[in-house]
């Protein structure tokens, strides 16, 4: 890849996606970092750089109201000029029924000891519940939609919606 990079930017070839940090849709996207979406959700919505801001992480939602997606998203709002927000979810994600309980066990087997564990826990936080993903990703996008509709910073202007995408099609239907 580093090569890659190198004979990209002495090649120029970076020239055919200049853009300004504004996006030209006004729109702010949350979605899953699934790798089967790297390519396919701008195609199958028809976006290019420039267009929107996406964000990824781990099932496309929101599970702490002051979490860096929402951070993310306040800044589109008041210094990028995003006036919608989509939260995208997929078809097969990997989230979906993803169990905190066997997450903290594949930490142990890759070496992180139960002192580091027993920290986070005497720090308040209930890894296991942390760890865990969603049963339900139609209602994971919901209750989304509805932190962010509801979220005390977010302007009542801003129009939220959520969406399920077929991860193999990439058709989207909308909640």
């Amino acid at each position: 890849m580093l090569a890659y990079n190198r004979q990209f930017v002495s090649s120029e070839a970076y020239k055919e996606f200049h853009t300004s940090k504004y996006p030209d849709k006004k729109i702010a996207i949350v979605t899953c970092m699934d790798t089967r979406l790297v390519q396919l959700l701008p195609a199958a919505l028809g976006i290019k750089n420039g267009d929107v801001k996406i964000i990824k992480n781990a099932g496309g939602t929101i599970t702490n109201p002051f979490d860096s997606t929402i951070r993310s998203l306040l800044v589109a709002i008041y210094e990028l000029g995003v006036n919608e927000v989509m939260i995208i979810g997929h078809t097969g994600c990997g989230v979906n029924g993803m169990d905190g309980a066997e997450m903290l066990h594949l930490m142990k087997e890759r070496g992180i000891d139960d002192e580091h564990i027993t920290l986070m826990k005497h720090c308040g936080i209930d890894l296991e519940s942390w760890l865990h993903g969603f049963d339900d990703t139609e209602a994971a996008v919901l209750e989304t939609v509805d932190l962010v509709k509801n979220h005390p910073l977010v302007p009542k202007d801003i129009i939220v919606r959520g969406y399920i995408m077929d991860s193999v099609t990439g058709e989207l239907h909308t909640l």
